[in-house]
């Protein structure tokens, strides 16, 4: 079975094709079954892998298709590479993938069929790179899918692409991507330069013998493509635009593929990591600061999917943190678990949408616990999961986390540790406004409410029970030994090095429990003091003082527009100018130069003998003079 891992991602493909190229004939009843179905093909065959994987004893096995590059000694092949991290990524991004797929059946079934069909044909597509990023056996097969995810993004961002605010938040992304992988593919050649070699195998082992200068140089670069994909400051902007794509697509992104693809490179990669302590400090404090500077801006946003948006900067920020502190495992564990509660509260979000008539704006919402129940029964879930309460799966998570910062470092812990509680605030914040109350907005909307389909309910209550139960796969040492069942299936993989997450965290059995309890504790406070404050008293006003910073996202992306924007279109205006006039001014004034001369001298030609007899004349006597000058 493993040697059809190929099939995985190529099941995503085809139904990109079939959806695409026959997007004009196919019914939306087809379409929906062939976006669906190869998902749940894929899923299928990543259990079946995922069952030979965790057997005991099992090695990493790489599956070679055929020889990609081929040049003197260097040789990259296209391959894949079977092992625990791969196979986990593979059955998030298909499993969620597939229940996404499955809820846009309903969320887009107004969309008319060759539009629906192109929109199911991007999301394909966009599984089928995260697929072949998760899956590839090195750097290269790597940055494929790396670039496929940001293509997709592009496409899926900007699918409303008349709407010229959506067409410009498509290209935010796009661009900011690309700054970041300029970083990543500078780090390819290096490592090409450096060991001769992209395949992991091969660098991972060839790596304990660089300098320590080259492989900070090399995993700071590989960071820089990290931030821009994951969204971290500086280049996190371009993902809370990025909610002018469809509310399945936020939840694709944010939950499934792309914004994780950093965490996995960074995990994957984590022996380069811990030969370069520096970059790791960089990791660590990049995150943690990205972290809490997401959370302060969701605490005043009252779009339902921007609160989301920042939230997820904030939570990739807490894995970030992880990787920093060498807690890879922890890392990992809280991608699983996002990836569910995450994929959970923006279906959940998409939901309230559907019911509210396209208005995302909180104010105008409240009171929708009775009209949809199964979503806000789902929706608390997710938000009390992400506040990490136990026993919900965040709490898991996001604990292996802290405990591994509070070992590294208090002041680590003491900054996550308040970030936590800035989440489940403005969660909680954003659960009373929408679900509390009496209802703010109009008679018409009020008029209409209704539960979504079960199309789309359905894939909420499977995300919620995930959600729910995920975090009993990582059932810390200090609550009940040898239970981390995570820990223990990723351990041949992220266990290299000395780098495993749990055998970073140094601290006591007591003072573990002592962190957990406070988190759990304050967690539990903050969330009810946030849900008695908003459920009656909802904040419908605009903020003031400095809460209009906040609500202006502490007006970053206007510093960006005043000390980059502008200044790159005044270059490209003074670009244009030198090109129409000077360049091609150049360039054109000699073909027209040659072209009047040409018509002048043609005049010559005139056939008239008289006037051939004065030329000649004119002729001698220049001659003449021209004899008479050089003698003197």
């Amino acid at each position: 079975m493993i040697n059809l891992v190929w099939l995985v991602p190529v099941l995503p493909l085809a139904g990109f094709l079939i959806n695409g190229l026959f997007r004009n004939s196919l019914s939306k009843g087809m379409t929906g079954v062939v976006g669906c179905g190869v998902l749940l093909g894929s899923f299928i065959l990543s259990l079946l892998i995922f069952g030979q994987v965790r057997q005991e004893g099992f090695e990493a096995v790489t599956v070679t298709l055929f020889d990609f590059i081929s040049v003197d000694k260097l040789h990259i092949p296209f391959a894949f590479q079977v092992d625990q991290l791969s196979v986990l990524f593979s059955l998030i991004i298909t499993g969620v993938g597939f229940l996404i797929h499955l809820y846009s059946t309903s969320y887009m079934h107004e969309e008319e069929a060759p539009h629906f069909a192109r929109y199911f044909s991007y999301l394909n597509l966009f599984v089928f790179s995260m697929l072949l990023l998760v899956l590839g056996a090195n750097f290269v097969i790597l940055f494929i899918g790396w670039e496929g995810v940001g293509l997709c993004s592009y496409l899926l961002i900007g699918y409303w692409f008349k709407n010229i605010e959506y067409g410009n938040a498509a290209k935010k992304a796009f661009i900011m991507n690309r700054i970041g992988d300029l970083g990543f593919l500078i780090a390819i050649f290096w490592m090409i330069n450096q060991f001769g070699s992209v395949t992991f195998t091969e660098v991972f082992g060839s790596a304990k013998g660089a300098s320590v200068g080259v492989m900070t140089g090399i995993t700071l670069l590989l960071f820089v493509g990290a931030t821009g994909k994951s969204a971290q400051i500086p280049l996190y902007t371009w993902l809370p635009d990025a909610m002018a794509g469809p509310t399945p697509v936020s939840a694709l992104i944010h939950a499934a593929t792309m914004v994780t693809a950093g965490i996995y490179m960074i995990a994957r990669s984590h022996v380069l990591y811990s030969l370069a302590p520096v970059t790791q400090t960089v990791v660590a404090v990049i995150g943690l600061a990205t972290a809490l500077f997401a959370a302060t801006i969701a605490l005043k946003q009252n779009d339902i999917k921007k609160v989301l948006a920042y939230s997820t900067v904030s939570q990739l920020g807490y894995m970030f943190l992880g990787l920093g502190v060498g807690a890879y495992t922890g890392a990992v564990f809280h991608v699983m678990t996002h990836a569910f509660f995450k994929a959970l509260l923006f279906l959940g979000a998409g939901s309230v949408i559907h019911a509210m008539g396209g208005e995302q704006d909180i104010r105008k919402m409240g009171g929708l616990r009775k009209a949809l129940p199964v979503t806000s029964l789902t929706f608390l879930i997710g938000c009390v999961a992400i506040a990490g309460i136990p026993p919900f799966s965040g709490f898991f998570s996001k604990d292996e986390i802290l405990a591994a910062a509070y070992a590294k470092s208090p002041v680590y812990y003491s900054i996550g540790l308040f970030t936590a509680m800035l989440t489940a605030f403005y969660m909680f914040r954003l659960f009373a406004t929408t679900f509390s109350g009496q209802f703010r907005g109009t008679h018409d909307q009020e008029h209409h409410l209704h539960e979504s389909p079960s199309s789309m309910t359905i894939p909420l209550i499977v995300l919620a029970i995930l959600a729910a139960v995920a975090g009993f796969l990582g059932i810390p040492e200090a609550l009940m030994p040898h239970a981390h069942v995570l820990e223990h299936f990723l351990s041949p993989v992220l266990a290299e090095g000395g780098s495993e997450a749990h055998g970073a965290v140094e601290i006591s059995r007591g003072t573990e429990l002592g962190l957990m309890g406070l988190s759990a504790g304050l967690a539990l406070v903050v969330s009810l003091w946030a849900w008695s404050k908003f459920k009656s008293k909802p904040e419908v006003g605009e903020p003031a003082g400095f809460g209009k910073v906040l609500a202006n996202k502490w007006y970053v992306d206007e510093l960006y527009r005043a000390i980059i924007i502008r200044p790159m279109n005044v270059l490209g205006k003074f670009f244009v100018w030198l090109e129409k006039w000077v360049i091609d001014g150049a360039v054109n004034g000699t073909g027209r130069l040659v072209q009047y001369g040409g018509r002048q001298l043609r005049l010559l030609q005139s056939g008239q003998v008289g006037g051939y007899v004065l030329l000649m004349v004119i002729g001698i006597l220049a001659l003449f003079l021209v004899e008479l000058f050089v003698k003197k």
